[in-house]
């Protein structure tokens, strides 16, 4: 398809009259039965579509309940008589929303997002750009609205949908949201400290540490507590006996805590923490509610909201039961800026995704990653993702040309020749395949997509954070908490310990001095009766009465030992 074939089509509505909203796509893909030569009929029409295009086309009439995309674009027409859609028990396949800037990804991911709601679907979308919010709101018919609408046989109605609105860390319009250190676990951690793999794996002897001995890492500095700690004259002993971690490496695990909070991470993590279980509610009206991560005030911390996106899914992971194969999704999670994710990312950190990618979904949870090509997806990634749509790419530099090649390798076979379809689709136009009901690929299908019914730009600022504030939500999150935890304790600790040592130096000499005949001729036993009567002060913080105490709390809350995932995430009993 040219570009010249594409521009002339994209204000010509085509097709026979009719309805083709969600009620009417459905009613079609009932009637589309069997056709005389046994394969299965196209929805709407079938004798207005062309031999091949009835080919693409049969392979989407799905009988189940399934999202409407569009209609199928071939030689330069608009068919909207061959609807392509996706089967809704098949969206815990995972998929991938690719496609260069600008053309038409986020609209993509509302037009998903808005059915999905609408069939009783939680939908999580991360805002980056700030303009996800409108979905919350009515979309404004226009000329464009009313064009697209007519060319792909869609019912237009205005509608918003029930919405919670989340920022990290309370940075940003949204309600907080934040994780304990102890449950972010050693492995995402190391992420957005940037950390190599020797200093990872260091780190998680850390966290090992700081379990055993019950102390749990509510936010950043205790964290740095417990490795100063470590680090510290006192703390060498404790250090050589959690298994091989080297002074020199703790330390630059200590610089980096102090520069990551430098930075004014800090809020990120602390209490109350968030519960993902938030993420899985359904309004009252039986609509999923579509929760939005606002992302816009920490665009520049890419590493950190990207690590934190797979913090949720790995919570989600560690805590949903294994449900099978269901009729539609517990929750679909759009990942948005993906490539963030998988750059620079460990061996074991990739490893951790896939295992996720692939186990997640018997828990009932489809993932979508949102990125600009599949190339920025790992190979062991991208073999997982079975729902593929695939907006414009561009093909300006040598570099531009191989992604695209790479890109077509991607795809099933097909008439298409996609390397010119992809440079030429226009903005709301993309390539689709799907898993059909019996999880086979459905024929690749170039597509015009319909019109999002809500709005299609962020609302205001103010009407956002009214929204906010009246969320029962905001009682239980927006105030942060710092009680007690590793950095308080080891303080009273060491506290504790230097007061006994002071007791003991302002005791009377002679109380403390021996008679002289237990003295004589006795110089060596009170020699190492005094090495063994002079604990260290990590000896004295351990063993003093509030360290125990602390142990013996945390020992009711979270376990001596902490249980950790694939990502050493961990979660407090609630």
């Amino acid at each position: 398809m040219t570009d010249s074939e594409t521009r002339s089509t994209r204000t010509s509505g085509a097709g026979t009259a009719g309805t083709a909203g969600t009620a009417g796509s459905a009613g079609s893909a009932e009637t589309a039965g069997t056709g005389t030569s046994g394969a299965p009929a196209a929805p709407g029409d079938a004798s207005a579509l062309p031999p091949q295009a009835l080919e693409i086309a049969s392979g989407y009439g799905f009988p189940g309940a399934a999202l409407d995309l569009g209609a199928l674009l071939w030689d330069g027409r608009c068919l909207p008589d061959a609807q392509i859609r996706i089967p809704l028990g098949m969206l815990n396949r995972h998929g991938l929303v690719a496609g260069a800037t600008g053309t038409g990804k986020t609209k993509t991911l509302q037009l998903i997002a808005e059915q999905l709601s609408a069939q009783g679907v939680p939908v999580f979308l991360a805002d980056v750009k700030g303009d996800v919010s409108g979905i919350s709101a009515p979309g404004q018919e226009n000329d464009k609205v009313r064009t697209r609408a007519s060319e792909v046989r869609q019912e237009w109605r205005p509608a918003g949908y029930p919405c919670e609105f989340y920022a990290l860390g309370g940075m940003g319009h949204g309600i907080p949201v934040r994780a304990t250190v102890t449950s972010f676990g050693p492995v995402l951690l190391s992420k957005v400290l940037r950390l190599n793999q020797t200093q990872e794996q260091s780190l998680g002897l850390i966290f090992h540490y700081a379990d055993q001995k019950g102390l749990e890492l509510v936010d950043l500095k205790d964290l740095r507590a417990v490795v100063t700690f470590l680090t510290s004259d006192e703390g060498k002993p404790e250090l050589k006996g959690i298994g091989g971690l080297s002074t020199a490496t703790a330390g630059v695990i200590l610089r980096s805590l102090t520069a990551f909070e430098a930075q004014g991470m800090s809020p990120f993590f602390g209490e109350p923490e968030f519960d993902t279980n938030e993420l899985l509610t359904v309004a009252a009206d039986g609509r999923g509610t579509v929760s939005v991560l606002e992302l816009p005030a920490v665009q520049d911390k890419p590493q950190l909201f990207s690590t934190f996106l797979m913090w949720l899914l790995a919570d989600l992971f560690h805590d949903l039961p294994e449900v099978g194969d269901v009729d539609k999704p517990k929750l679909v999670f759009f990942f948005d800026e993906a490539h963030l994710l998988f750059s620079d990312a460990s061996r074991a950190f990739l490893d951790s995704i896939t295992q996720t990618v692939r186990l997640i979904r018997s828990k009932g949870v489809g993932i979508f990653f949102v990125t600009q090509t599949p190339k920025d997806v790992p190979g062991d990634v991208l073999a997982q993702l079975g729902n593929r749509v695939q907006h414009a790419l561009r093909a300006f530099t040598p570099d531009d040309q191989k992604a695209l090649k790479a890109t077509v390798k991607t795809f099933p076979d097909s008439p298409y020749d996609l390397e010119e379809v992809l440079t030429a689709l226009g903005t709301g136009e993309a390539v689709v395949t799907v898993l059909s009901e019996k999880g086979a690929p459905t024929p690749v299908a170039a597509t015009r997509l319909r019109a999002p019914e809500s709005l299609m730009g962020p609302v205001d600022p103010a009407v956002l954070d009214r929204a906010v504030e009246q969320s029962p939500l905001h009682a239980r999150y927006a105030l942060a908490v710092d009680r007690d935890s590793a950095y308080e304790k080891l303080r009273a600790g060491e506290a504790e310990a230097s007061a006994q040592a002071a007791e003991r130096t302002a005791r009377p000499a002679d109380a403390q001095a021996e008679p002289d005949l237990r003295t004589q001729g006795a110089g060596a036993g009170r020699a190492a009766r005094k090495t063994e009567q002079a604990p260290s002060v990590v000896q004295q913080v351990v063993s003093s009465g509030v360290f125990k105490s602390l142990a013996r709390s945390l020992g009711t809350q979270i376990g001596r030992e902490i249980t950790r995932s694939v990502f050493g995430t961990a979660r407090r009993r609630r």
